[in-house]
């Protein structure tokens, strides 16, 4: 078994930026059916390494900061927006919009962008989605690095919706107000999928506010001031709502009953301490299912990726890959 890393407080390391800045060098967007639309885009050396980056959510979308991870002379780093998150279209679909539909959509752009075979990056639901993708298409995957472990079962999604009050209480208040407590997701889901778009922009601010007040390790509060923003904060949660209610991944049918499909895969897995969107439990059994597998804990950081101490453990987990291809 390898060893857990657990000694950032003990052994100061220095924190490290973000690479600078950069933009796409190509961008499109792929059909997968009918109705969904895959925005993609290509960042760093067009020779390098590929390095796919899978967001969070389900739902959230990728973001410029995604691309910063890397070193952009090495890697040729590939983002896409998920079925019905950031700028895919349509926006907050739910139709064909499941685990199995996303992990096809990985094999198409690989084959669409041309790659052989591909580092995977994920964290949050994005580790769930690399998980996945790894178990169905191992031989395509150099490396996995996985970060804020959820691994789609029913204790994780009541976590989400009730537990999380114990550490929040204030925002589960605000989370709750005017709502069914003790069915929870289905009244969100209900809203969020309903007819009626007041509602449902409603809904999705409160839901939104509620897992970003969540994610930080130190006190953050973004302030959603745009139509557009308001229509992305919708989006996600109504993926979030519709994959809660319909996606869970029974214990027959967990993930970590797959291992040994991928344990050959050189990967990380790194959690921050204090992660209350995702709790330790789920990286904890994920590296006793795969002790094989590098486990860094990280004690000064929560949920969020850019958390000083896990953005830097990231960073330095990308480096490490370098000779790997």
């Amino acid at each position: 078994m390898k060893n857990v890393t657990n000694s950032t407080a003990l052994h100061p390391r220095p924190i490290r930026e973000l690479y600078p800045a950069i933009t796409p060098y190509s961008q499109g967007f792929l059909s997968v059916d009918g109705t969904h639309d895959l925005y993609w885009e290509q960042n760093g050396n067009p020779d390098g390494v590929p390095m796919l980056v899978l967001h969070g959510g389900p739902g959230a979308g990728a973001t410029a900061a995604h691309r910063r991870f890397f070193d952009p002379d090495h890697y040729r780093i590939i983002i896409f927006d998920q079925r019905g998150a950031g700028r895919s279209h349509p926006l907050g679909c739910l139709e064909n919009n499941t685990l199995h539909h996303l992990v096809d959509d990985i094999a198409k752009l690989k084959n669409h962008l041309n790659i052989s075979r591909w580092h995977i990056f994920g964290g949050s639901w994005g580790s769930t989605l690399a998980l996945a993708y790894a178990q169905a298409h191992p031989k395509d995957c150099i490396s996995l690095i996985l970060r804020g472990i959820f691994l789609m079962e029913a204790a994780e999604i009541d976590w989400f919706m009730h537990g999380m009050r114990l550490i929040f209480p204030e925002a589960w208040e605000a989370f709750t107000k005017g709502r069914d407590v003790k069915n929870l997701l289905q009244d969100y889901h209900a809203d969020l999928t309903g007819t009626d778009d007041e509602v449902a922009i409603k809904a999705g601010l409160q839901w939104s506010g509620y897992e970003t007040t969540c994610s930080s390790f130190l006190p953050r509060h973004d302030t959603i001031t745009s139509e557009e923003q308001r229509f992305y904060a919708l989006a996600m949660a109504k993926i979030e709502a519709h994959y809660f209610a319909t996606q869970v991944i029974a214990p027959e049918n967990s993930l970590l009953n797959k291992i040994d499909i991928i344990r050959h895969i050189p990967a990380s897995i790194i959690q921050g301490r204090y992660d209350i969107v995702c709790p330790i439990t789920a990286a904890h059994r994920l590296h006793q299912a795969w002790p094989e597998a590098d486990y860094v804990i990280v004690p000064d950081a929560g949920h969020s990726f850019l958390d000083p101490s896990l953005r830097t453990r990231l960073i330095e987990a990308t480096d490490n890959v370098k000779n790997l291809r």
